[in-house]
């Protein structure tokens, strides 16, 4: 972030407060000044969070626009990779070749259900057996945000709950997007496949710790807002 100097002071504003300093040292300090605010300071790199995904509201068209746009001309860079509908731990899998994958996102599909997002870490060696694993995980994080809202009372968030942790169990097509890290001729590569929808890629050298990620949902075609959440809740999901 870049400061701004102080105003450089006139030095004939100077002189009547200092009526006892000699010329030469008012002429000393006013170089001094004209230094400061001539020579813009040094920057040093300001670490923030980067989000990769639609910002809320934004414009379908416009977002994938913008994700096109983001895959560095050199160098590597995190990018997430966003379906066009989920896939199976293998599918997820498949579409990784080539690059370094190290978080997977989760949603159960559920007509006209809000389903959660659930983001899991891998550590980007085995993806096949990382992407099974995390799906398991996934569903156990969903059981017991399915304990919390039926020890609240929250009766229907309990239900979705125990939907989304079978779904998962059963090995679901499930996998929404991927956060990967690769070149832009990788990256371009992935983009090319038809079961990719989007590549959003972050800024070239940011760090994953300032990265955050929001996919697009599947049944968001024109804004990135609030899906349907009125429809019924199975009571015994079958993998999709």
């Amino acid at each position: 972030m870049r400061r701004l100097a102080a105003p450089l002071l006139p030095l004939t504003l100077l002189l009547p407060l200092t009526p006892l300093l000699p010329l030469t040292l008012l002429l000393s300090l006013t170089l001094l000044l004209a230094a400061a605010c001539s020579s813009p300071p040094a920057e040093a790199p300001v670490l923030g969070t980067e989000l990769l995904g639609p910002e809320p509201g934004e414009r379908v068209d416009a977002y994938l626009a913008r994700a096109r746009a983001s895959r560095p001309a050199a160098g590597e860079a995190w990018a997430l990779v966003q379906l066009r509908s989920p896939v199976d731990a293998a599918g997820a899998a498949a579409l990784a070749e080539g690059v370094r994958v190290s978080r997977v996102v989760f949603r159960v599909p559920l007509p006209r259900v809000q389903t959660a997002v659930v983001t899991v870490p891998v550590p980007g060696q085995r993806p096949l057996d990382e992407l099974r694993d995390a799906q398991q995980r996934a569903a156990t994080e969903r059981a017991q945000a399915g304990d919390r809202a039926a020890a609240s009372g929250q009766r229907r968030s309990a239900d979705i709950a125990a939907a989304e942790t079978r779904e998962l169990r059963a090995g679901c097509r499930c996998v929404l997007a991927l956060l990967v890290f690769a070149d832009r001729r990788a990256l371009d590569s992935v983009a090319a496949l038809p079961a990719v929808r989007a590549v959003h890629a972050a800024t070239p050298g940011l760090p994953l710790q300032s990265v955050a990620v929001s996919p697009l949902l599947p049944e968001q075609t024109e804004a990135a807002g609030p899906v349907p959440d009125d429809g019924p809740i199975p009571s015994d999901a079958r993998p999709s």
